[in-house]
């Protein structure tokens, strides 16, 4: 007798495992494409020399030239990659290093344990230090949170430098596609005081002019309600703005007296961190300060996600690193994935969770997957004329093309993806024989292990199956219950497999 798994696309890790009967329940490394899954591309090494400090965020243009530029943005350091060379383009004056890791957020009994006085805010800088970088045609716009924006003029001989008449002190900076700088939370005009909830951007294709005077396009504006502003998007033709509570919207109007519109979109939605948020196309995703995912359509209102695989991220989140969150998409897969640091693994990013967006399944959900994978910064392949890849930056500062090759950097590495507990045969015992596997484009072996119970919550017994060379028509295998559950794995170099509905056979063995 044979059952076929025939399994819908997503992992289910929320509920038990025999209530995700009939569903992918767990996995590492294995995405959903078309329906079925495949273990994700390799990495390649995009230069041998690391960065200094931690990278938080990565930024890929082109300059006139159609030449690649990839700047990268760390904790002590502003670094660009050029023609196969790292070049330190560090403001040299300016620009402060700042932490690692972040100690709590700024109020009541925040900071690291038994650090300053008791009940008291925090003093000094309780994040991670993290930048916003953006093109201002082929120059470069960077901004180190909580400091000023400075720009590179696309000449490696030279550092970023301080724009002029900007404000003092930013938290988010991007450029519109008015060609203007936006200054998201950021000292006021007049006196120079920080707000957290002021906006100021530069006039039109001048991102030195700042003064708000009648003849010039620069302005500011100030965001009703509580929080502070955390980071900002461009989608389209406008601008979205998260603070800790909810989204803006803002639109260009382009009259002089009033030249970008700012309105309120969402309520009790707002951003955990600058770079977890990811804009695809004409919709965004991000994630929150309650730990919820959430979307938002122009037009539309923002809205909770879907995530049958939310509890394993949100209940190890590690303290006080939510700054650290990296949203980011895969344009050709159609993806969007956030890392994060799990307390598992220590404060540094070492998971992320994915998700296939193109459309929902028959229960409303993306196809969600996930995977062990230490990256502190993450973005989509970058613009240009020679097709590129996606780039990840791990925690020792090694900057990598994703989905590339079929082994992680020459190495081997570890994929899985398992079935939760269904019902091979709920009124007799049965004897599991074989496993015939529907795999396409392997590469090295694929393992599998079958679980057996007598009971949903009986013991279980698990027996590993012949190795499955390419081309092998079954594995092997013998074990024998009520309820079963299907592994299938690899780690070698390299390393692929993409599923179809593989069968397992078994045959009846009394009992009751």
């Amino acid at each position: 007798m044979r059952v076929v798994l025939e399994l819908p696309p997503g992992l289910n890790g929320d509920d038990t495992t025999f209530a995700a009967s009939g569903r992918w329940a767990d996995g590492s490394n294995v995405r959903f494409r078309e329906g079925k899954f495949e273990t994700i591309g390799g990495w390649e090494l995009l230069t041998t020399t690391a960065l200094t400090g931690v990278c938080r965020t990565v930024f890929g243009w082109t300059n006139t030239a159609a030449e690649l530029n990839i700047a990268f943005g760390t904790n002590t350091k502003l670094q660009l990659w050029y023609d196969s060379t790292v070049y330190d383009i560090t403001p040299s004056s300016g620009f402060t290093p700042g932490a690692a890791d972040g100690t709590g957020g700024a109020g009541y009994g925040t900071g690291a344990y038994s650090v300053g006085d008791y009940s008291e805010p925090s003093t000094a800088a309780y994040y991670p230090l993290t930048w916003s970088l953006s093109a201002w045609g082929q120059n470069l716009i960077a901004n180190p949170r909580g400091q000023t924006i400075f720009a590179w003029t696309n000449n490696t001989a030279s550092p970023a430098a301080a724009l002029s008449n900007a404000p003092d002190e930013c938290t988010y900076a991007l450029v519109a596609p008015t060609r203007q700088v936006f200054a998201l939370g950021c000292s006021a005009e007049s006196g120079g005081v920080f707000d957290p909830l002021i906006i100021r951007h530069s006039s039109v294709g001048d991102n030195n002019e700042w003064n708000t005077a009648a003849n010039t396009t620069a302005r500011e504006y100030r965001l009703t309600g509580g929080g502070r502003i955390v980071a900002g998007r461009v989608m389209g033709q406008a601008i979205l703005i998260w603070t800790t509570e909810g989204l803006w919207l803002a639109s260009y109007v382009g009259s002089l007296t009033n030249i970008w519109s700012i309105s309120k979109v969402g309520s009790q939605c707002g951003l955990i961190g600058p770079n977890a948020a990811v804009v695809v196309g004409q919709q965004a995703f991000w994630i929150g300060p309650d730990l919820q995912i959430y979307t938002y359509a122009l037009g539309g209102a923002p809205r909770a996600v879907n995530c049958p695989i939310l509890r394993g991220f949100s209940d190890n989140l590690a303290s006080a690193q939510g700054d650290k969150i990296v949203a980011s998409s895969n344009g050709r897969f159609s993806e969007i994935r956030f890392d994060y640091p799990d307390a598992r693994d220590g404060n540094e990013n070492s998971r992320y969770i994915a998700a296939h967006v193109p459309t929902l399944n028959a229960d409303g959900q993306y196809a969600w997957y996930r995977g062990d994978m230490a990256r502190t910064a993450f973005v989509d392949a970058p613009p240009h004329p020679i097709p590129t890849y996606p780039l990840g930056v791990d925690d020792d500062g090694y900057v990598y093309w994703h989905d590339k090759g079929t082994s992680a950097d020459g190495a081997a590495f570890s994929w899985y993806i398992e079935t939760a507990d269904n019902y091979i045969s709920p009124d007799v015992n049965a004897m599991v024989r074989q496993v015939q596997p529907d795999f396409k484009n392997q590469q090295g072996p694929v393992f599998v292990d079958v679980t057996t119970k007598f009971a949903p919550q009986g013991d279980a017994t698990t027996v590993t199956g012949s190795a499955m060379a390419p081309g092998d028509r079954k594995s092997d295998v013998r074990a024998t219950g009520r309820v079963i559950r299907v592994k299938f794995y690899g780690n070698s170099s390299p390393t692929f497999c993409r599923g179809g509905n593989p069968t397992v056979d078994y045959t009846p063995a009394g009992g009751r």
